[in-house]
This record gives C-alpha cells, structure tokens and sequence, in this order.
C-alpha cells in the first residue's frame, strides 16, 4: 500500500480500511483449520466495516455463513453494547473519563482512530486527552530530529542504519513520530454506505513513511511512471478504503504498482519538528536518474543544448495557437 503513495481522499493513510482484509484472512483461515460454517464480526451496520470483512469473507470463502450482531440482534448503539457486557460479565476497557460509552476506537500497527462521543459534532474540537500516540505539537521537544531511512525496490530496509523486520521498522517510525507529534488527522470522510462520518487518527509511522518515499520516488522513478502512479492512487485508495482489497482489479493494479518499484532503492533523511515531516535530502548510489550535469545552472559543458527548447515549445504549442487563429477567423 505505502508502495503507491496511498491516502484517501486527500489524507487518510487508511490505517483501519488496510486491516480489515488481513484480519477477514485469518479468520477463514481459522474456520478452514476448526471446520466452522461461520464467522462474525462486531462492526455497525452504518460503517464501511461491514463491507470490509465481508467482501473479504466472501471473496475467499464464497459460501461462509456471516454472523453480524449489530445488524441481527438489539444491540442498536454503544450504550446497548456496554449494558449487555456489564450484565454478561464482559469487562470493558477505556471507559470515557465523564461516564457512558468510549470512543469508537480501533488501534493496530499502523494506526490508532477514533469515532462517537463529541466528535459527532464536527464543530467540536477533539479533545487533548483523547489522543494516545502522539505528544501535541506544542508539547513535542524544541530540537528537531534528523532520521536516515534506507529503501530497497520501494519498501523501507533500516532506520539510522539498522536493518530490521517490517514491523519493528513501521513500530521504530512511530515512537519517534509520536514523540514529536506528527501523525494527526482531524477527517470528516464520505463513507461508502452514503454518509458522512468524523474520525481522528494518529498516524505517526505512516506519515513518516509516505513523506520518505514518495522523497527516494523523486529521484528513482521516471516522469511518466511517477505520473501514472499518481493518476492511479486515488482509485487504488478507494478499492482498499470500500473493501476491495482481494478483487481482481485490486490485484491488477498491485502489479503495475510493485513494477514500478524495481528501481527506487536509496536513502532519505529526514526532519521531525513539531508536526512535521521535512525531507532534507535523498540520494540513490544505484538508480538515480537526477542527473546534475543537466540540470545544473552552471556551464554545462554542453550536456543540455538550450536552443532545442525553442522547436519544443512550439510544437507543444501548436494546437493552442491553432485554436487562437481559428478563433480570430471566425470573429
């Protein structure tokens, strides 16, 4: 996913949207191993949830039976929710500080997010306390950090120079990003059910990641290739964010993507401050294609002839001033 930049509508690095089709994996695996004819699942039957894991049960599993509580039984809201546990015995974690029901809230690798209470009210502000990742800005230490991030064919290798697993790397990118408070998003998105739903999430690794590569893309991939790729993020975003993550046209377009990435290997350094994520510098030993013979403004030495601009402008211009003539003929 982090191989083709992607954010949904704009900014959400899709954190819960990304899950669910890995968790909808396991659980067939699971019914497979124990013989069951069922799974279940506890999203709302307003949510894109909902359709998350059960594209994916059915996708993998064509004729499972789904089991979906809040669509079949009375448990209609969150305080329905926390009474049937309170009578059950079901101990409830994160109980909100001023009583009744917590935040909607769902934490993984990648990404912690929050839903309900007050944030109903998008003229609210979130609150300060209702944040778990990250420091806010303003508390983030005066001195920024300067980081090193290493790439291999599109997916981060090492951080500072050492080499780790890909969870230990994305878990490492959070700690620093939580630390200086970078990863917060305040979202009003457009659900796939029809609605419009608030959510906040803490993004801290992710936000760092996509900044660093979309940083070593700039000095690795081709014009076109990086163009392409931009054209098609916002239609990739939409499979992973709607719950399209096994359907054909996902895994279509996941190879032209991980095409792309044979060449992007190099290393970024970054700089965290406060909030953000600023690229200081890139490099590729191996595939670079910035070439500063070229593009330099000093004597080239010849390696750029700049009176070829010229023809090329003006072919580029052709149908505009053919357009504008014509134009001028008529009136």
């Amino acid at each position: 996913m982090f191989r083709a930049n992607t954010i949904y509508e704009g900014e959400y690095l899709l954190g819960t949207s990304i899950a669910r089709p890995l968790i909808a994996k396991r659980q067939i695996e699971i019914a497979r191993q124990t013989g069951a004819d069922a799974v279940s699942h506890g999203a709302t039957g307003k949510g894109n949830d909902q359709v998350r894991f059960e594209l994916g049960y059915y996708a993998l599993e064509p004729n499972i039976k789904v089991i979906a509580p809040w669509r079949e039984w009375d448990l209609l809201s969150r305080e329905k929710l926390l009474a049937y546990a309170e009578k059950h015995g079901i101990p409830i974690e994160m109980k909100h500080k001023q009583g009744g029901s917590p935040y909607s809230m769902d934490a993984n690798l990648l990404h912690i997010s929050f839903e309900g209470r007050h944030l109903e009210d998008p003229a609210a502000e979130a609150e300060e306390s209702m944040w778990r990742w990250t420091v806010s800005p303003e508390a983030a230490p005066d001195a920024a950090e300067y980081v090193d991030l290493a790439f291999e064919h599109g997916d981060l290798v090492s951080i500072n120079g050492t080499a780790m697993a890909p969870h230990e790397l994305l878990a490492k990118l959070n700690e620093l990003g939580g630390k200086h408070g970078i990863g917060r998003l305040d979202l009003v998105e457009n659900r796939y059910v029809g609605m419009k739903s608030r959510g906040c999430y803490e993004t801290p690794g992710g936000t760092i990641l996509l900044r660093a590569h979309r940083a070593i893309e700039s000095v690795t991939l081709d014009r076109e290739v990086a163009h392409l790729k931009d054209d098609l993020m916002p239609r990739y975003a939409s499979l992973i964010y709607t719950g399209y993550w096994w359907s054909p046209e996902r895994r279509a377009l996941q190879a032209l993507i991980d095409h792309t990435q044979h060449a992007v290997n190099g290393w970024v350094r970054i700089k965290l401050y406060k909030g953000n994520v600023t690229v200081v510098s890139r490099d590729s030993k191996t595939d670079t294609l910035f070439d500063p013979t070229i593009a330099t403004f000093e004597d080239d030495a010849g390696a750029y002839d700049q009176k070829d601009a010229a023809g090329f402008i003006k072919l580029n211009a052709l149908r505009m001033r053919i357009a504008e003539n014509a134009r001028r003929k008529r009136s």
